[in-house]
């Protein structure tokens, strides 16, 4: 049992098998149901429509039990320590899908148990199997990730931060992370970012579109208040003026063969515009297929290894 709790955990090689699986279950569908007489869990504390959705359809599509858990359905909530959580669970279950929008520590303290495998399925610091599903789309479309430029878009946010280590990882990936001021992606990402990769990470990060330098390939964008989240300052939208993705942005920092992309839910008209969103450059609908494609591929990799051994 492997768990995947952070990009940061793997070895670029790791990454590029279950990438190179998420393209290769896109491309064509479940050939062996790999997964068959295995159980996964699905634990998930906060709202989700695709994450959640896409890891019991991908699950089960290989072949795997299913069964969900809702935030008050465990007995965490009357005092049951994490650690004897999953000792137990290890017990039923071979892996376990968790979001708690939380502190990845307690992913990693669920993980303790050697014979279940922990999946983050998003903490408050990062969203590895949406990076994931990124890359696998990316993939798909260029058909190789080597000197492709992935302008990201918005709030510093938990896709941010995956990104940016799945960067790392990649060589030949650029990645360009506009944020405004005060809503960055935090320094010390950026600083593993470039730990990861031996300082070689082509990852940077600015706060004004006048500082992004080159075309891009691919530009991104999330929703501005994450996971729904009030932010403190009753005025935060005019921190964001200028970052709104239109057709004239995309123009601007893009081309003709520049894509656009949506970890979604989408605040139509607010980050993103419905003639982008709905427009032919955006893949941000097939990227949705592809989270439930990185989910197989995940659960694959952290049950049973690769199923190409």
């Amino acid at each position: 049992m492997r768990n995947l709790i952070s990009l940061a955990d793997l070895t670029p090689a790791e990454l590029h098998h279950i990438v190179g699986r998420a393209v290769t279950f896109g491309r064509d569908g479940v050939d062996r149901r790999t997964l068959a007489g295995w159980q996964v869990g699905l634990y998930f504390r906060k709202s989700s429509t695709r994450t959640r959705t896409s890891f019991w359809s991908g699950a089960t599509r290989l072949g795997a039990d299913v069964i969900t858990f809702g935030p008050n359905e465990l007995q965490l909530t009357t005092g049951e320590t994490v650690e004897d959580t999953a000792r137990v669970l290890g017990q039923y279950l071979d892996a376990l899908v968790v979001r708690t929008n939380g502190d990845v520590d307690e992913i990693r303290r669920l993980g303790s148990s050697p014979d279940l495998a922990v999946v983050n399925a998003l903490t408050l610091d990062e969203h590895p199997t949406q990076a994931i599903a990124d890359l696998a789309t990316l993939t798909e479309q260029f058909g190789s990730l080597d000197g492709l430029h992935l302008l990201v878009v918005g709030e510093g946010n938990s896709s941010g931060a995956a990104l940016a280590l799945a960067a790392a990882l990649t060589p030949g990936l650029r990645l360009t992370l506009l944020c405004p001021r005060g809503y960055e992606v935090p320094k010390e990402t950026l600083d593993l970012a470039a730990e990861l990769s031996g300082g070689k990470a082509q990852v940077e990060q600015v706060v004004s579109p006048d500082e992004v330098t080159g075309a891009a390939d691919a530009v991104y964008t999330s929703r501005w208040q994450t996971m729904g989240v009030p932010k403190a300052n009753p005025d935060w939208l005019s921190d964001f003026d200028g970052f709104r993705i239109d057709s004239a942005f995309l123009d601007r920092f893009g081309g003709r063969r520049t894509v656009f992309l949506h970890d979604l839910p989408a605040v139509r008209g607010q980050e993103v515009t419905d003639e982008v969103l709905d427009g032919e450059r955006s893949v941000a609908w097939r990227q949705a297929h592809h989270k439930m494609t990185a989910a197989m591929a995940v659960l694959e990799w952290s049950v049973v290894g690769s199923a190409e051994a």
